[in-house]
């Protein structure tokens, strides 16, 4: 094991990752050092020499479905994070709330599978797999990382977080109706997928992606376009997304950009795709005209 000092303001994380991860991070000061991930998750060998001069207090990472990609860490690669963190002593913050949203091809073990034997926090939320008004998670861990957490001066306050929910959320598992609730979101979420991805394809054949087999994200990148410059151009159309180089530390993924699809009807998706190539069509002959 690495004995080391450790930079305990630095954190490692995807690279994209989620862009209020990032806000919250910064929030405290912390200094972000970014591991490139591809389809198959964090790019291992990347981690393994970030890790060895940063020394990070942490890593946090989206093991499935992960925002913004929707890409999956493999089996393989969970094993391999795993064993350079413990080598390392780095706690991994495994931010897990897409991981029952599957359309269809459950991705690998949990990394909580792993939580009683290495330093592993893993966070689900009921209001990824529920209702998004519910606000309520929860830490899959060791005991004596729990311990910390249950000793929090925020937790002990209230008797727990957000009490009154916990026992909606403890009645529809006891009653059986939550998994009821997630296979029907899973069925809803699969279909608006297809229609978005399927609209992308048609309304924009040059821009690239990959299907997601699961979550709430689809990440484009159009190659010779930027996100920033298209954005007010899409406003303007009516429709949103997110520009690459908010989910980065630095300004990478000036190209890409991550579109959502868990909350419109597949008929919206389809007209938001058709409205987002109206803007794109702009942006091109904009730039075009520029001397």
């Amino acid at each position: 094991m690495d004995t080391r000092p450790r930079q305990r303001n630095t954190i490692l994380v995807d690279e994209p990752t989620s862009f209020l991860a990032l806000d919250i991070i910064r929030d405290h000061g912390l200094r972000v050092v970014g591991v490139p991930i591809d389809d198959d998750g964090m790019q291992t060998d990347a981690l393994h020499e970030a890790v060895a001069p940063y020394r990070p207090a942490l890593l946090y990472t989206i093991p499935s479905f992960q925002n913004p990609t929707g890409g999956t860490l493999s089996a393989a690669r969970r094993e391999q994070l795993l064993a350079t963190c413990a080598a390392h002593d780095v706690l991994v913050i495994a931010d897990e709330v897409y991981q029952r949203l599957d359309f269809g091809a459950p991705p690998p073990p949990s990394l909580a599978t792993y939580a009683s034997g290495a330093r592993v926090l893993s966070l689900g939320s009921f209001s990824k797999i529920c209702a998004p008004g519910l606000r309520l998670g929860w830490v899959h861990g060791a005991p004596e990382l729990l311990e910390r957490i249950m000793r929090s001066g925020l937790v002990q306050s209230g008797g727990g977080l957000n009490p009154f929910t916990s026992g909606v959320m403890h009645t529809l598992i006891t009653l059986g109706l939550a998994d009821g609730v997630l296979d029907d979101l899973k069925t809803v979420y699969a279909e608006r997928s297809r229609a978005r991805c399927g609209a992308l394809r048609e309304q924009l054949p040059f821009a690239r992606c990959v299907a997601p087999r699961g979550g709430y994200f689809v990440w484009v990148t159009q190659p010779g376009i930027s996100a920033n410059v298209l954005l007010p151009f899409a406003r303007e159309a009516g429709v949103a997304f997110h520009a690459g180089p908010r989910f980065v530390p630095g300004d990478r993924f000036d190209d890409a950009l991550r579109l959502g699809f868990a909350h419109y009807d597949s008929e919206q998706l389809r007209e938001g795709m058709q409205r987002l190539a109206r803007a794109t069509r702009r942006t091109g002959s904009r730039s075009s005209s520029v001397p």
